[in-house]
């Protein structure tokens, strides 16, 4: 028999709504929508939130491993395992798995791996790399960047469509064959660690290009006399931008700015790592976020409601637009409409928090995570 939630005495952000006094209906694995407490039947049982925010559980794009777990090393269906029960506890249900630039043979591992797990919180594998700019390639090591050729890709993705579904790539040294195969396999396509001009990344977008990899980093950047790739994702009309709301990565004087010039059509992501001691990615925690042995910053602390708390605290964004950039707008990058809502409908995933930001209850396909 399927169970039956009633979530009232809180704040329910869902898409644009902002609703109070109701109860979240959830049955079984979807939502059933809001009613009146009132109206609650008693088939439901009732679950007193205590003035806490009710969203939907958050959406992450681009994250790489979590509590001591680097996918890319420990590439094991135990570390998929724990990666996800330790995001769905942070309140993040969704999120694509991402391994930055390496061998050809730790990506085919990699996605072997995810074939066997069959993850139900990762939704697939975000491959940062190799395709990318030397130039502009921060963490990644020169060494393993490679340009793009029609056999790689196919190598990559033939038979793999369903596993691979986010691609970064610079597209000043992508073929446009390449673009087209890409294209034609539906993966998301997002510019990132490039050193495109403004026409070059605008013309990349015109044929296709969706995305912009963490905004402001490892890109050309944005000056009076060439607009870089910032310039060329704000004059866009569709190209959407993620950002790492950490005032490391990016400032927040500059997460405002960007949030002013594009509206809708900025996203979070926390591009967090975790501490590895071993192989390509050595990541060390330094006080807030992660460098390598050399120093380079190479991947941030957060946690996607952490991205959400500095928005509103440090960006002033409000929360309930704050929380859409972590679940409605990237929700709508992937083209998943049964995720990022709580409308009828909406897979039963759900964080409630307090007003302190911590998380008190985390419901994944209308389970109560434990």
């Amino acid at each position: 028999m399927e169970r039956k939630l009633a979530l009232h005495n809180g704040t329910i952000y869902s898409d644009y709504d902002i609703i109070k006094d109701q109860a979240l209906l959830i049955s079984g694995d979807k939502v059933m929508g809001t009613v009146p407490v009132s109206e609650v039947s008693d088939e439901f049982e009732k679950v007193d939130v205590e003035g806490c925010h009710i969203c939907p559980g958050l959406i992450d794009l681009q994250i790489y491993g979590a509590g001591g777990n680097l996918f890319s090393e420990t590439l094991s269906a135990d570390a998929l395992d724990y990666i996800e029960k330790t995001l769905l506890k942070q309140g993040c249900t969704s999120f694509y798995l991402t391994l930055a630039t390496n061998t050809i043979q730790v990506f085919d591992k990699a996605i072997r791996v995810f074939k066997d797990a069959s993850p139900r919180v990762a939704l697939g594998l975000h491959l940062e790399g190799p395709f990318l700019n030397p130039k502009k390639r921060g963490a990644h090591p020169a060494e393993l960047i490679v340009k793009a050729d029609l056999s790689t890709l196919r190598h990559l993705f033939e038979g793999n469509e369903d596993v691979v579904g986010i691609i970064t790539v610079a597209p000043e040294l992508l073929a446009q064959e390449c673009l087209d195969y890409l294209l034609s396999k539906g993966v998301l396509i997002s510019a990132g660690h490039t050193d495109a001009t403004f026409q070059e990344a605008s013309k990349a977008f015109d044929k296709g290009i969706k995305a912009a990899t963490h905004l402001w980093n490892a890109m050309s950047s944005l000056h009076h006399r060439q607009a870089g790739v910032p310039g060329a994702v704000f004059n866009h009309k569709a190209v959407c931008a993620s950002i790492v709301a950490d005032g490391i990565h990016v400032d927040y004087e500059v997460v405002k700015i960007s949030k002013k010039q594009l509206g809708e059509r900025l996203f979070l992501i926390t591009d967090a790592v975790t501490n590895c001691n071993s192989g390509i990615y050595q990541h060390l925690f330094n006080e807030d976020h992660y460098v390598l042995p050399d120093g380079t910053l190479s991947g941030s602390a957060l946690s996607m409601l952490a991205a959400i708390r500095n928005c509103v605290e440090k960006a002033e964004i409000p929360l309930d637009e704050a929380i859409r950039m972590g679940t409605t707008y990237p929700a709508r990058l992937i083209e998943r409409k049964d995720i990022g809502h709580l409308n009828k409908g909406a897979m039963a995933n759900v964080l409630i928090f307090d007003q302190q930001y911590k998380v008190k209850e985390v419901y994944f396909e209308g389970k109560k995570v434990e």
